[in-house]
């Protein structure tokens, strides 16, 4: 068996005359892992979700599951299970009968009921609730139920519909790392499907980053949001200081009428850019000592950090994360390390990011 348990194969789902809601989608999804579907409203993540659980049906593509393929396989055939961002509890069933439910319709013995039902209660830490009614419980524990409900049926593969959404912030924190949790715990495939960044850094093994029905990268957490392929990733993942430049040559950038080392390397010389600078990598410092001269704005603290806002003589806002504080009007000097600036290319794709470095290590950096 391989290791991958779903597959994506030029997928495309498209209503009537409409764009495309996934235009042309391949990925693959390994078994045993966390992954995110992340995205703005309206980028093609649900229906991903709901193509793999068989809610819809692919326009064009093929989609597998272990190596076969399921287009024409029944939702109720598919070895998934689905938690909704409202959950979809029976408010006239107690919390038993809720998770109880699914195994019921199977036909299953009473007696295999009872254990089952109760080891999905103790893997979500709600032991003793089985009689408590679906209304009494709090947004946390009807969460902890709906994910009972999935796990009692023993499935290869949880999907979550942005379950978390209806949580206040404190619980919504509490359960994102109780969900992490469990996920280990089973060691069974969660499919997580979230517009929250912050979220999807946390919780994931892998994300991919969705917008206007394509997949723009996927990679870990600290790919993601480290190395960003282009102006929309970097932008919706974190905040991101973006500014226009041109390559020099490897390890060597212009932007703001500075040169400045860097570690990037295979694009071109002369070739336009983008630059990438986290606010958390631009340190307040003298004017003499820093490398971008800057005019603050304004000011606001964020409880372990300001956040300041600043402009160069160019007009450029810089946006900076720091525990020192500057006071509005005054001129400072920021400073950042060669790691700090990211590099990329205009509208550049994953697949040719992937290529250009693959290029470069061979020793040939092809024009484009």
């Amino acid at each position: 068996m391989t290791n991958e348990i779903i597959q994506f194969r030029n997928v495309t789902k498209q209503y009537d005359d409409d764009p495309a809601v996934l235009d042309n989608v391949s990925f693959e999804i390994e078994r045993g892992k966390f992954y995110t579907l992340l995205g703005p409203s309206g980028c093609g993540k649900t229906t991903i979700l709901r193509l793999i659980a068989g809610f819809t049906e692919a326009s064009e593509g093929d989609i597998y599951f272990n190596g076969k393929k399921i287009n024409d396989v029944p939702a109720n055939k598919r070895q998934v299970n689905t938690v909704f961002q409202d959950y979809a509890l029976f408010p006239h069933l107690n919390v038993f009968e809720n998770v109880a439910f699914g195994l019921r319709i199977k036909k299953m013995k009473n007696t295999e009921i009872q254990i089952k039902v109760k080891e999905a209660l103790s893997f979500v830490n709600l032991e003793g609730y089985e009689t408590r009614e679906i209304r009494d419980m709090s947004g946390g524990q009807r969460q902890r139920v709906a994910i009972a409900r999935a796990i009692v049926n023993e499935p290869e593969v949880i999907l979550l519909d942005e379950p978390l959404s209806a949580l206040d912030l404190k619980l919504r924190t509490e359960m994102q790392y109780e969900l992490r949790e469990l996920q280990r715990r089973l060691g069974i495939t969660f499919i997580f499907v979230t517009h929250d960044q912050e979220e999807a850094l946390a919780m994931s093994d892998e994300i991919f980053v969705l917008n206007k029905g394509k997949i723009q990268q996927s990679g870990t957490p600290i790919d993601i949001y480290d190395e960003p392929i282009n102006r929309f990733v970097a932008d919706f993942i974190g905040e991101s200081n973006i500014v226009e430049g041109s390559m020099i040559k490897d390890y060597l950038v212009e932007f703001v009428g500075g040169q400045f080392e860097c570690v990037d390397r295979g694009l071109n010389p002369d070739e336009p850019v983008e630059v990438v600078i986290r606010p958390e990598d631009l340190e307040i410092t003298t004017l003499e000592r820093g490398k971008l001269k800057v005019r603050v704005d304004s000011q606001l603290f964020r409880g372990v950090h300001y956040e300041i806002s600043c402009y160069d003589i160019y007009g450029n806002e810089w946006l900076v994360h720091s525990t020192k504080r500057a006071a509005v009007g005054d001129e400072i000097g920021l400073y950042f390390d060669p790691e700090a600036i990211h590099v990329m290319r205009f509208g550049e794709s994953e697949a040719d990011f992937d290529r250009r470095l693959e290029a470069y290590t061979h020793g040939v950096v092809h024009e484009q």
